[in-house]
């Protein structure tokens, strides 16, 4: 099993910044990918961002691409989101996905762990 804890989210105006941490811990040993999705009140869960367990191939969706940066830090076994230049439309909650798949998914079937999920509300 491995277990997912999200930390970071909260309150910021327009044009902020948050970094959104995830924790890994169990069986890390399986994990291949991981990936970050949100889901904003009424509307489907969809894809952030995404990056393998080694760190390379940060993959993002269109809507945050050059805004929000996706890493990894190896010793924490902690996976990141900085988010730059929010929008009222970045209003969700965000949850931290891993997969045993070698490759980045975009598709939450994908993904067998998530985490509990951490709020992020962006509003003047």
């Amino acid at each position: 099993q491995v277990q997912l804890v999200e930390s970071g989210g909260g309150l910021v105006q327009p044009g902020g910044s948050l970094r959104l941490s995830c924790a890994a811990s169990g069986s890390i040993f399986s994990i291949n990918s991981m990936g970050w999705f949100r889901q904003a009140p009424g509307k489907e869960r969809e894809f952030v961002a995404a990056i393998r367990w080694s760190g390379y191939s940060p993959y993002y969706a269109d809507s945050v691409k050059g805004r929000f940066t996706i890493s990894r830090d190896n010793a924490k076994n902690t996976v990141y989101l900085q988010m730059n230049s929010l929008k009222p439309e970045d209003t969700a909650v965000y949850y931290c996905a891993a997969r045993r798949g070698p490759n980045i998914a975009t598709l939450g079937e994908a993904y067998g762990y998530w985490g509990q999920g951490t709020q992020v509300t962006v509003s003047s």
